[in-house]
């Protein structure tokens, strides 16, 4: 009841002052990427927000303004594999079928990276991951190895591109902390998936109090575990915080 009253309190203030711009980057083959840029301090870290299946950026929309509360900045990104959410066009999505470039999931990786190189470059500090749903797989096969991300969060990921990729294979030899949340519906499969993953490595929540939601849906105020998630993923930032 503590921890839940102290996450509450935390999550509930509001941050006084931060910018909100549009800004783009180019993928490795050309396509603008559009995304929203939250910044607090242009020396913090970044958080980078990659949304689910026919979403946008949108999808962050009212979770990336609690999310500066825990010392990042944040980027949420338009995948060109997506559509529109909360009244926010996915503009990379639409440019990409104006171009006629392919916008399958597995694409959207080459967005996910340069916005990965956009954000390093910014701060010259690693980045953390935070995914839902298919690009929450992403998420994780990309962080794999890679030096400039820290950790992955990761909101229901799952095997989302078969027969192309087979994600459990993908994570064999993860080496990046993880937060893994899922609904109560996905948790037996989610274990399944990150088996190989060590133990030391890897977090998983589900929520007690009901279902849950899939991918990061999950966190906004109309899922009634909302709460729940919101005090798992504080927890985590906070051991995250000791790990160098």
């Amino acid at each position: 009841m503590k921890n839940l009253l102290a996450a509450l309190l935390f999550f509930s203030g509001i941050i006084s002052s931060y910018s909100q711009d549009l800004v783009t980057f180019t993928a490795s083959d050309g396509l603008t990427v559009s995304a929203n840029l939250y910044e607090v301090d242009e020396s913090f870290p970044y958080l980078i927000l990659y949304h689910q299946a026919g979403y946008s950026k949108g999808e962050y929309k009212v979770s990336a303004i609690k999310l500066l509360k825990l010392g990042y900045n944040c980027l949420a990104v338009d995948l060109r594999s997506g559509g529109g959410v909360n009244f926010v066009q996915n503009e990379t999505a639409n440019l990409a079928k104006q171009k006629g470039i392919s916008t399958t999931y597995l694409d959207a990786e080459k967005d996910m990276i340069a916005a990965i190189d956009y954000a390093y470059e910014k701060s010259n500090k690693q980045v953390v991951l935070f995914g839902s749903s298919y690009s929450a797989s992403l998420a994780m096969r990309i962080a794999k190895g890679n030096s400039k991300v820290k950790a992955v969060i990761a909101f229901s990921p799952g095997e989302y591109f078969q027969p192309d990729m087979v994600m459990k294979e993908q994570l064999k030899g993860f080496d990046k902390p993880v937060f893994v949340a899922c609904s109560q519906r996905e948790f037996t499969y989610m274990n399944d998936l990150l088996a190989d993953i060590p133990a030391e490595l890897k977090t998983v929540f589900k929520p007690q109090e009901g279902i849950g939601e899939h991918g990061s849906k999950s966190l906004w105020q109309e899922c009634p575990t909302s709460k729940e998630y919101w005090l798992a993923l504080l927890m985590y930032f906070k051991k995250l915080e000791n790990i160098k």
